[in-house]
């Protein structure tokens, strides 16, 4: 009897971390699928609320925010998930660096150029580094 509540004990407390680090995890997206993503979820609230305005440089997200007690909510949180996605992405690749500086001694040492050791972390299949994977991962390169 013991044991076996000692085994559902067990068996919880790894469902929660396994669920605790996969939430951990940055889930982020290309501008492209964030685009693809906004018109598919967000196109009827675009045209209706921002029809008429040129939209770049982040002003489908300030005409929706600005319309925001009138935009749906499933476009609200799209654009919510969308963004904090696009951020994440951006950190990601702004962090590269500094996070994989271990591996880029380690196995691209030598090698000249952001470009080429960025080709040379993502192209090594030697880099064991987890958050070093992680970030050329949510990065978008690999």
């Amino acid at each position: 009897m013991m044991i076996e509540k000692i085994r559902i004990f067990a068996g919880t407390a790894l469902a929660a971390l396994l669920s605790m680090t996969a939430a951990g995890q940055a889930d982020t997206i290309s501008y492209a699928d964030a685009v693809t993503t906004l018109a598919k979820e967000c196109g009827s609230d675009i045209k209706k609320f921002c029809n008429g305005q040129n939209l770049g440089n982040g002003r489908i997200q300030a005409c929706l925010e600005k319309n925001a007690s009138k935009v749906s909510p499933s476009c609200t949180s799209t654009l919510g998930s969308v963004m904090t996605s696009i951020a994440q992405r951006q950190e990601a690749q702004a962090s590269v660096f500094k996070v994989c500086q271990h591996d880029i001694s380690q196995y691209c040492n030598g090698i000249k150029g952001d470009g080429n050791i960025l080709a040379c972390l993502v192209e090594t299949k030697r880099v064991d580094n987890k958050e070093c994977n992680q970030a050329i991962a949510d990065a978008g390169w690999r």
